[in-house]
């Protein structure tokens, strides 16, 4: 098995099968890096909205960017077992895609004992919720979806990209 490849255990789960919070303290210290994205499905004329800033709630994407990278911040305070992390840096990014799509990415980067895929994942979720708040006064039928990891670096498994059979180096 690669280091890439899930081990098949649950290390949050303790051997009577009850949650528990993973200990990192003996990992050592490390550059880490998770991006993730999440995709709003919306009526084309609210993409329009949303890119003109048309919107009576103000600039959307301005607060789903500030709202994406607090939530990143505050992520171990709303996944139980998530350790506290103390981040680097986070960057939300928009790409629209007309006519009826906005694709949202996140990056997380910081230097520590465990990752930081679940910030980024929250990051783009919660960026996504807040277009979806800004916006649900023109168009309720909004979904969001796709919310995935699309990479991740550092850690005893390396460089982990979506589509990617195998690790790839970090050189």
């Amino acid at each position: 098995m690669s280091q890439s490849e899930p081990s098949g255990k649950l290390s949050h789960l303790d051997q009577q099968g009850r949650a528990q919070m993973v200990s990192v303290g003996q990992k050592p210290i490390t550059q880490r890096m998770a991006r993730a994205s999440a995709v709003l499905h919306m009526q084309p004329r609210t993409l329009e909205l949303i890119l003109r800033q048309g919107l009576p709630k103000g600039e959307v994407l301005a607060v789903a960017r500030v709202a994406g990278i607090q939530a990143a911040k505050r992520t171990g305070e709303l996944i139980p077992l998530c350790h506290p992390l103390v981040l680097d840096h986070v960057e939300v990014h928009f790409y629209p895609q007309p006519p009826d799509r906005l694709r949202i990415e996140a990056q997380v980067q910081l230097h520590g004992r465990t990752g930081a895929e679940m910030e980024a994942l929250v990051a783009a979720s919660v960026a996504a919720l807040t277009v979806y708040d800004m916006c649900k006064a023109v168009d309720r039928e909004m979904t969001i979806g796709s919310v995935q990891l699309e990479e991740k670096q550092g850690g005893r498994s390396g460089h982990w990209v979506r589509g990617t059979s195998c690790e790839e180096s970090s050189d």
